[in-house]
Formats: C-alpha cells, sequence, structure tokens
C-alpha cells in the first residue's frame, strides 16, 4: 500500500499509517487504504486483533488539508459525497467484529484522535497529545467523533474539549478516561505488542459479540439489551472456542482458542 504498513503475526494484524513528513495526516488515498484494510480484517479469519498506530513519532494529525484528493480540496465532488466517503472508513473500523487497539505517540488530533476513538483500547506514550481540534479550522467533529467522544469520557468533558480545541496531554487524557494505559516512549512497543496478542489469542467470536453488545449500550433498551445477549449467546453455545473453554475448565487447564 502506498499510505500504510501492514504487518501480520500471531493473530494480530498491525496498520501503520505512514506519511511521516506530514505527521500521518490523511490523504485520500490513505482513507481508501485504510477502508481496504479494515474490510480485509474484518473478513480474514486467521486476523484476530487489529493494532492501529503511525510512524515517526506521530499517530495521526487528522485529514490532510492540503491535499488534493482530501476531503477540503477534492472540488470535484459535493461536500457531502466527500464526508460520507470518509464516514464509510469509520463504519467500517467500528464494525470491525474483533478487538481494535490504537497505539499512540505524539499527536493524535481530529480525525487521527476519531481514529483512536473507533478503537476498543488506546494505550499512549507519556508525550501524546490529544486535540477535537476541529473548532480551531472552522469545522465540527466527524469520523464519529460526536458519537464516540462523550461515550468515552462524558458530555461534559466532551462539550470542554470540542469547543477549546486546545491539546490535552496524556497524563490528563488518561486521568479522564480517554485512553486505557500509559507507557513511556521505551515501554510501549512492547506494552501494546503484549495487550494485541493477548486480544488476538481469546475467543474471538465471543469478544466480537461482546463488542457489538458494549457499543450498542447506550442506544439499546435493557429488553432489547437481553434479547441480543440471549442471541450472542446461543451463537457462542456452538462455537468451538466455547467448547474448548468448558473442557479446559473441567480439565484445569488453560483455553487454547482458534478463534472460532
Amino acid at each position: 500500500m502506498e499510505t500504510l504498513l501492514v504487518e501480520r503475526d500471531a493473530g494480530v494484524v498491525t496498520v501503520t499509517m505512514n506519511r511521516p513528513e506530514k505527521k500521518n495526516a490523511a490523504n485520500g488515498t490513505m482513507f481508501e487504504e485504510l477502508l481496504e484494510i479494515f474490510i480485509e480484517i474484518e473478513r480474514t479469519d486467521t486476523d484476530r486483533c487489529l493494532l492501529l498506530t503511525g510512524s515517526g513519532g506521530n499517530f495521526c494529525t487528522g485529514a490532510d488539508l492540503t491535499s488534493g484528493d482530501g476531503p477540503m480540496m477534492d472540488l470535484t465532488r459535493p461536500g457531502v459525497v466527500r464526508m460520507r466517503r470518509l464516514h464509510d472508513v469509520a463504519m467500517a473500523l467500528h464494525n470491525l467484529n474483533k478487538p481494535a487497539v490504537a497505539k499512540v505517540d505524539g499527536m493524535a488530533v481530529g480525525a487521527g484522535l476519531s481514529f483512536a476513538l473507533g478503537c476498543d483500547l488506546i494505550v499512549a506514550t507519556e508525550r501524546a497529545r490529544f486535540s477535537m481540534i476541529f473548532a480551531k479550522r472552522g469545522l465540527t467533529p466527524d469520523m464519529g467523533a460526536s458519537w464516540l467522544l462523550p461515550r468515552q469520557i462524558g458530555m461534559a468533558r466532551a462539550k470542554e474539549l470540542t469547543y477549546s480545541g486546545e491539546l490535552l496531554h496524556a497524563r490528563a487524557a488518561l486521568g479522564m478516561g480517554l485512553i486505557n494505559e500509559l507507557h513511556s516512549v521505551d515501554e510501549i512497543d512492547d506494552a501494546a505488542d503484549s495487550l494485541a496478542r493477548r486480544l488476538a489469542s481469546g475467543p474471538t467470536v465471543a469478544l466480537g459479540l461482546a463488542k457489538s453488545l458494549l457499543n450498542n449500550a447506550f442506544t439499546a433498551t435493557m429488553a432489547q439489551a437481553l434479547e441480543d445477549e440471549s442471541r450472542a449467546q446461543a451463537i457462542n453455545f456452538n462455537s468451538p472456542d466455547t467448547a474448548e473453554a468448558i473442557t479446559a475448565f473441567l480439565e484445569r487447564r488453560d483455553p487454547k482458542f482458534e478463534g472460532r
């Protein structure tokens, strides 16, 4: 791929946004390639966890506002059509039926922060910085940020970050629950890889179903949640991994999940 580096190992797919000269700002090509790889991971049984990161000491500084094929400068299509192209990427990440981890070093701002929020867990370095920078560009949140951010940190904090557009330091982000883990720059690679490998070795079907249930938690009624849980458990009952977990419990050993 032109803008991404993709590596696979032990069920973990590491996707690195790779435009370091632009601090990994996403041009049209990157959005298209992210959509392609997210769909590919969804459909590949041996892919069991996504680890999304950036190269060159930054995660992603949002959409590239100078790129001719980016959402701001591409005047060949109406604005709504241009944005739907981006939002297809956000939905593909959100709907990924496997765990997704964001490894953030440096800047994660604008759509870059949206990418991180679109993952299930965020691990970051002490020098990571986060910003809903849209207001400073005369824009409103996109890539699902207006939906994701309040669910992560609450409405009051979400409005504060959105209205100000100010940079949030990693330790403050940890304190408000925006990120899950904070590590030194020297430790982040091992920590993120270890987390992704643990998730990749888990019961992939059950984790994907649990992810769907939790994603719907704030919009479903209790009755709907119970019905959705019933359907999820019915699927689990027929899963080889569930059978393996029960056998392992009876045999007093750790289960060996195959992602089925």
